[in-house]
């Protein structure tokens, strides 16, 4: 039995970067409660066979490709949106750019695409669905933020951080503007998640997976289902009081002071 609190039935998401990882985890996981969907991603493989599995299970699901950096492609996603349901009750605001350099080795076209990415064009998705459910008193926008947007990470992610320091902002500022109209705006903050790049840099790397354990008392890295009971929360009625909260997503990294030491069981699991 599951709790009506958290049922989607009759609602519509738009998840973006619903190809792979945890855009993919957050719209099955709307499916799952009973949402239907438009999806999207620049990977039109990805987000098609993401459709499929949402439509197989018994909702609705359309695939979208559109490259969330591009503004006038975010508006045209949004009037496809409007023509194909009508109307938008959950933003599931995922996709975004990121790239590694040293800040002293950073070009400004660079740090203007990662900012612009993260930042202007997210805020783009948000002012989208953020008219269509103001217009109705009702919603729920949920950005993807990082642990990087609120504590430093090093490692050549000045870029990334920077824009995501901005997510978060964005993200109360909106909340303040427009909860008292309805429209509710959180954000989750993951730590390291995998996914095909970060497993990527991990294999040219073989110290990069140890450093990233070491910040995590839980002993493990984030898996992208491990956004879903997150999501569905912040999506549902069962949030409905809750509105500009950063929830981080992290095995426990924000907990941690610096100099802390994860327990026994989760070094016994590092090491192995």
């Amino acid at each position: 039995m599951t709790h009506p609190l958290f049922d989607l039935s009759g609602r519509v998401a738009l998840v973006s970067g619903a190809a792979q990882g945890m855009g993919r985890s957050m719209a099955i996981a709307f499916a799952e409660v009973g949402a239907d969907l438009l999806i999207c991603d620049l990977n039109e493989a990805g987000v098609r066979a993401t459709a499929e599995e949402i439509n197989r299970l018994g909702r609705k699901a359309i695939p979208h490709v559109c490259d969330v950096t591009n503004v006038e492609q975010v508006r045209a996603m949004f009037r496809r949106l409007d023509s194909e349901f009508g109307r938008i009750d959950v933003l599931g605001n995922v996709a975004g750019p990121g790239e590694l350099a040293r800040p002293e080795d950073l070009s400004l076209e660079v740090m203007q695409k990662i900012v612009y990415g993260l930042v202007v064009a997210r805020f783009c998705c948000c002012q989208e669905a953020g008219r269509r459910m103001l217009a109705v008193g009702k919603g729920s926008i949920i950005n993807i933020c990082s642990i990087g947007g609120v504590t430093a990470l090093g490692r050549g992610n000045f870029p990334y951080s920077v824009g995501m320091g901005g997510v978060a902002q964005m993200t109360r500022e909106l909340s303040t503007e427009w909860s008292g109209r309805g429209v509710r705006v959180n954000a989750i903050l993951p730590a390291q998640v995998t996914n095909p790049g970060l497993a990527e840099r991990m294999r040219a790397d073989p110290d990069l997976e140890g450093n990233f354990l070491r910040g995590i008392p839980m002993g493990r890295l984030g898996r992208p289902d491990d956004i879903k009971g997150l999501a569905i929360f912040l999506a549902s009625d069962a949030s409905a009081w809750i509105s500009g909260a950063l929830i981080p997503m992290d095995g426990g990294n924000l907990a941690m002071n610096a100099g802390g030491t994860p327990g026994p069981q989760a070094l016994r699991e590092q090491r192995m």
